[in-house]
Order: structure tokens, then C-alpha cells, then sequence
């Protein structure tokens, strides 16, 4: 098939090299030119495990394009995926100012043959009856097009694999043709097909979203109770994870979640909720018990902290990634600046990005790990990069002024620090003073 997606950050750029891998046709239209340049010498932009090597891959087996200009793209394309940004305003409703504006630039170019518009963007219910409303009014009149709903469950540093390897295919759509196309596109990928309606399959990203929101926020409610009561949170919750109808999976206490999804879309599902008179006080209290776990990590700090200058090692949401979008360091980071102190940062891929909201003079960028805890008062723990699993803890202690872990992530066994003589603060468990 030919096919293209208009947008190419992780979701699209992903999902557009997997496609091109199996041997279609696949155009990327992006919006700026300096980026589109980037892409075709085979610069991902973007860092993501595999991802360069599949875009290389492709580009030179001529299957992948990127290009600005919407007509030579849409007008030989039978599939034509949204992939762009649904950020949150200010209210917490999604903006959909992006996914309005790609579907007018859409129209104009649909052909006669039957084009399947199937929007990827998260995206509250009736957004695609709007985009069907919108490509009606604007398309040539002899064009024939299909509105689809299919929504991607890619995980920021495992996503070639979350693509290639889903645990379902989602498909919404009014149109039987549409579903018949887009369930031909998918053959090479794996994962149980689920055929819906276009409410069900805009709504049930939302609802996967808020449920591991939720496992989070639980655990870290958990956590709370562990701190005060002297109960060990990982012993706890190892335990309720053996019920089947629990599991661990996506329950970590620590200093909660971000990235580009389940801050917004949990912000977004409480406002489409308040739009339709439901009761979401459930889902307000997921997103309470997130900010109330930066508050109880930056109080451990303010209380243990002997010194001026500490030491963070990650900055990215989450490990593999280079995102830094809604990341629990942004507030962090932000927090211990207006304070005064000196920071001393490193992660393995996001600094560049970090870079480009903080220039402070009291904030250096180290060139590994053991840099950044040369003098330290502390050092902070906010990204459980594996690289932070194995260093030389004894080099570590070696290097510190004062040896003390206020370890956001859960990454060492209390035991151990212990034995090696650190003072380690972690998240609902007793520290070691």
C-alpha cells in the first residue's frame, strides 16, 4: 500500500518506519523544512532504541519520504494517518487546533478512489465525527474518504517492538471499507483485533491511559502509608502483585509519572468527563496523588540536605528516552534553583533537551555520572537509567562530599547502602540515617 502520516514525532516517525520495513510505500509530511531535511540524510531527531537504523534502513530501499507538501503525498496515498501533538490547555481540555488544521490541509488533495483518514492523535470523543464533518465540506466533490479511529499503545523506548508486537490492533470506523483496509495494512503486526465504533476506539486509549496512571498513583498512595507507618512499600506491593488480578506491572512508587500521554490525557479525560455531568473525582485524585509526590520528594530534600550543591542523575520521564515533557525533574529542577543551590545534572540522552529550558549559571551539565557527584552534598535519583544500576557505588561514595542518595526510583537495595555507608532516602521505605 502507499500510505502517509503527517506528523513524526515518536508516534508517527515510529509507526512509519515499521510500515516502510514491511515493504509499503510511506510518506511523512512535516511543517518544517529544517526538520524534513534531517529526516532524509537519516536523522531520527528523536531519540529512540532502533529507530536510526530502521529509518537508514528504509530510506535507502527508497520506501520512506518525507516531504512538506501535502499533494503528492495525500493524492497517492489509500491511508492517511493523523500522528500529531494534542497538548493540553491551560484548563486541562485537549487542543485540538493541530488535528483540525492537518484535516483541512487534508481535503483539498483526496482522490476519487476511497482515502482513509485514521486518526492516531489521542483525541476526546467525537473528534473524528468532527474531522469526517470537516473533510466533507472541504474535499473535491467527486472524492470518496473514510473517517477511521485507530489508536497506537507505543511505549517511549520500546516502541519499534510495542508496534511490531502489539497486544491489539484498535480499529474504529463507521465504514466497513475502511475497516477491511486498515485490517490489511495490519496483517504483518501482531496482537488481538478489536473492531469498533469510533466513540469506543477514541475512548479507550483514554481509559488504558488512566488505569496505568492510576497503578502509579496507587502505589505511590501505598508509599505514603509506608513512610509513616514503617511498612516497606516494595515488600508490600511484591506481594499484592502475586494476585493475578493485580500484578506489579506499572505499580512503582516514586516520584510519579510524565511524558507526553498520561498527564494530559488523565487531564483530558477529567474535563471531557466535567463536559458530560460525570463524577470524576476518582480521576482528579490520580492526578492529585502525582503533584503530592513531587512535593514529598522535594521535602525529603529540604530536610536532609546539608549543603549547597546536589547532584541529579536523570532528567528524561522515564529510561530510553530522551522526552522531558511533564518530566518529574522539570519541577524538581525548577524547585531547588529558586532555592539558591548549585545542580550538577547528567543523562544519557536528554540533556539537549533539558538545555533548552534551563541556562541558569548555578546549574552545570556533566559529562557522565561520576562528574556530576564530584563535591556533592547530595545526589538525586529521578530516572532509573540502568547505566545508574551497575556504577561503582564505593567510587560514587568516594567522590561525594557527603554521601547521601535521596533515590526517587527505588534502583538500590536498602541493605547494601547500608553496608557502604551511605545515608539513602528512597520512596516508602525507612531511610537510613
Amino acid at each position: 500500500m502507499t500510505i502517509t502520516f503527517i506528523g513524526h514525532g515518536y508516534v508517527g516517525l515510529v509507526t512509519a518506519c515499521v510500515f516502510a520495513d514491511f515493504g509499503n510505500e510511506v510518506y511523512v509530511i512535516g511543517h518544517t523544512p529544517t526538520k524534513i531535511a534531517r529526516l532524509k540524510q537519516g536523522d531520527p531527531i528523536i531519540y529512540e532504541p532502533g529507530l536510526k537504523e530502521l529509518l537508514e534502513k528504509n530510506i535507502k530501499a527508497h520506501r520512506l519520504h518525507f516531504t512538506v507538501k501535502y499533494e503528492e503525498a495525500i493524492s497517492r496515498s489509500e491511508i492517511v494517518f493523523i500522528t500529531v501533538g494534542t497538548p493540553p490547555k491551560a484548563n486541562g481540555e485537549a487542543d485540538l487546533s493541530q488535528v483540525m488544521n492537518v484535516a483541512e490541509q487534508i481535503a483539498p488533495h483526496l482522490k476519487n478512489d476511497l482515502t482513509v483518514v485514521s486518526c492516531k492523535s489521542t483525541v476526546p470523543v467525537g473528534t473524528n465525527l468532527r474531522i469526517e464533518a470537516l473533510l466533507s465540506r472541504k474535499k473535491p466533490a467527486a472524492a470518496r474518504v473514510a473517517v477511521a479511529s485507530c489508536p497506537e499503545f507505543l511505549r517511549e523506548g520500546s516502541a519499534i517492538d510495542d508496534t511490531i508486537n502489539a497486544d491489539r490492533v484498535v480499529i474504529g470506523s463507521n465504514s466497513p471499507e475502511a475497516k477491511h483496509l486498515l485490517l490489511k495494512l495490519h496483517e504483518p503486526i501482531a496482537g488481538k483485533r478489536v473492531l469498533t465504533d469510533l466513540a469506543s476506539a477514541e475512548l479507550i486509549k483514554y481509559t488504558a491511559n488512566a488505569i496505568l496512571a492510576n497503578k502509579i498513583s496507587f502505589a505511590n498512595l501505598i508509599s505514603f502509608f509506608c513512610e509513616t507507618t514503617g511498612a516497606d512499600v516494595e515488600d508490600v506491593l511484591d506481594a499484592v502483585g502475586l494476585d493475578k488480578r493485580i500484578g506489579r506491572i506499572f505499580m512503582n512508587p516514586g516520584v510519579g509519572y510524565g511524558g507526553s500521554c498520561f498527564p494530559k490525557d488523565v487531564k483530558a479525560l477529567i474535563s471531557i468527563g466535567q463536559q458530560h455531568q460525570i463524577d470524576v473525582e476518582m480521576l482528579k485524585a490520580i492526578d492529585t496523588i502525582n503533584s503530592q509526590t513531587r512535593t514529598n520528594f522535594l521535602k525529603k530534600v529540604e530536610q536532609n540536605l546539608d549543603g549547597n550543591t546536589v547532584a541529579i542523575w536523570g532528567l528524561s520521564f522515564k529510561p530510553n528516552t530522551d522526552d522531558i515533557r511533564f518530566a518529574p525533574s522539570l519541577a524538581v529542577v525548577a524547585t531547588l534553583l529558586k532555592r539558591g543551590l548549585h545542580l550538577r545534572v547528567f543523562d544519557p540522552v536528554a540533556m539537549d533537551n533539558f538545555r533548552k529550558q534551563f541556562t541558569q549559571p548555578q546549574l552545570t551539565y556533566s559529562k557522565n555520572a561520576y562528574e556530576a557527584v564530584k563535591d556533592s552534598d547530595a545526589l538525586l535519583i529521578l530516572t532509573e537509567w540502568n547505566e545508574f544500576r551497575q556504577v561503582d557505588l564505593k567510587k560514587v561514595r568516594s567522590l561525594m562530599r557527603r554521601p547521601l542518595i535521596i533515590d526517587g526510583r527505588n534502583i538500590y537495595k536498602p541493605a547494601v547502602m547500608k553496608e557502604l555507608g551511605f545515608q539513602y532516602i528512597s520512596t516508602g521505605r525507612q531511610p537510613i540515617l
